[in-house]
C-alpha cells in the first residue's frame, strides 16, 4: 500500500513519526505553511520558516524515504495581524521555488475583512503563479465559511476546480463537491473526521477528487490516520483500487497541476555529526 498525506505539518513532529509513517506505507507528505501556535512578531519570522519548509524539511523526510513537499502562505489566522500581512509582498519570491507545489493554507478562520483581502490576494497569486490552492475551511461556522469561501473563490482568477477545499465534513461535502473543487478531509482522533464517518461519506460521494489526510501538528493528532482510514476503507468494502485512487493518485493529481510535483527521494548522507542521529546537511 502507497500512501500520500496532502496536508500535515511535519515541523511539529519527531523522527519517531518519520519512521512510524514509513512503516505504514506513507511515501509522501505535503507539508502546508500554518501558524507556530503563537504569534509570529514580524515577516522574518515567515522567511526562516518557509526556507525550513523548503531545505531543512525535505532533506529531514528523505532520511526515513519519504518524499516531502510543502504550500506556502500566509495562512488565515495570523492574517488579521498587521505585524504578519507585509509576508504578502515577499511571497512571489518563493512561489517560484520548485519545492512549492501550491499556494496554502489560505482561507478563512474568524471570517474577517482581513482574512477576506488575505483569501482574495493569495488566489491571485496562485493564478498568477500557475498554482493550485490549498483553502483551510473554518472550524466554526463551517456552512457559513465554506459559501463565503465559494464566493470568493468565484470572483477570482483562480478556476475552482483548481482549488482544493480541506476540513469538510458531512454538512460541507454536497456543496463543495456541487461547486466542482477538491474535497479534503483531515482525520483526527478527537475533532474533525474519524475513520468511520469518513469511509460513510466515501460511500454516499464516492472516491472521485477526495484527499484524505492527518493535518498533524503540534495539538492531538495521529499521523498515521491517513492508514487507518486506507484499512477502514478495505474492511468497509471498497477495493484496493479505491484506497490507492483516494490515498494515492488524487493527491498526485491535484499537486501535479502544479506542474512541479516530483516525488523521488533523494539518497541521504551516511555520515552522523558528533554521534547525532539526525544528519546534517551540506553547507
Amino acid at each position: 500500500m502507497r500512501i500520500f498525506d496532502p496536508h500535515i505539518h511535519m515541523t511539529s513532529r519527531t523522527t519517531d513519526d518519520y519512521e512510524a509513517m514509513y512503516e505504514a506505507g506513507v511515501r509522501a507528505v505535503v507539508e502546508p505553511a500554518f501558524w507556530l501556535g503563537q504569534p509570529r512578531t514580524s515577516p522574518a519570522s515567515f522567511f526562516d520558516y518557509f526556507d525550513a519548509l523548503l531545505g531543512w524539511e525535505p532533506f529531514r523526510a528523505a532520511q526515513y524515504g519519504i518524499a516531502h513537499r510543502c504550500t506556502l502562505a500566509l495562512n488565515p489566522k495570523e492574517a488579521n495581524d498587521p505585524r504578519c500581512t507585509p509576508v504578502l509582498d515577499e511571497l512571489p519570491r518563493y512561489l517560484v521555488k520548485d519545492g512549492v507545489v501550491a499556494v496554502g493554507e489560505i482561507g478563512y478562520d474568524s471570517m474577517t475583512p482581513a482574512e477576506d483581502e488575505a483569501l482574495a490576494a493569495q488566489l491571485q497569486l496562485a493564478a498568477d503563479y500557475g498554482l493550485p490552492a490549498l483553502v483551510h475551511t473554518p472550524h466554526r461556522d463551517k456552512l457559513a465559511g465554506l459559501r463565503r469561501t465559494l464566493d470568493v473563490v468565484r470572483e477570482s482568477a483562480l478556476p475552482v476546480e483548481r482549488v482544493l477545499i480541506d476540513h469538510l465534513n458531512e454538512m460541507t461535502v454536497e456543496e463543495a463537491k456541487a461547486a466542482g473543487s477538491w474535497l479534503g478531509f483531515s482525520v483526527y482522533p478527537d475533532t474533525k473526521m474519524n475513520e468511520g464517518r469518513m469511509v460513510e461519506v466515501l460511500r454516499v460521494y464516492g472516491p472521485e477528487k477526495v484527499l484524505i489526510n492527518s493535518a498533524a501538528d503540534w495539538g492531538r493528532s495521529d499521523p498515521l490516520k491517513t492508514r487507518l482510514v486506507a484499512d477502514a476503507m478495505l474492511a468497509g468494502g471498497f477495493t484496493e483500487d479505491d484506497v490507492d485512487l483516494v490515498l494515492w493518485r488524487n493527491p498526485v493529481a491535484f499537486y501535479g497541476l502544479s506542474g512541479r510535483l516530483q516525488l523521488d527521494v533523494p539518497t541521504a548522507q551516511e555520515a552522523t555529526h558528533e554521534g547525532n542521529s539526525v544528519l546534517r546537511g551540506g553547507e
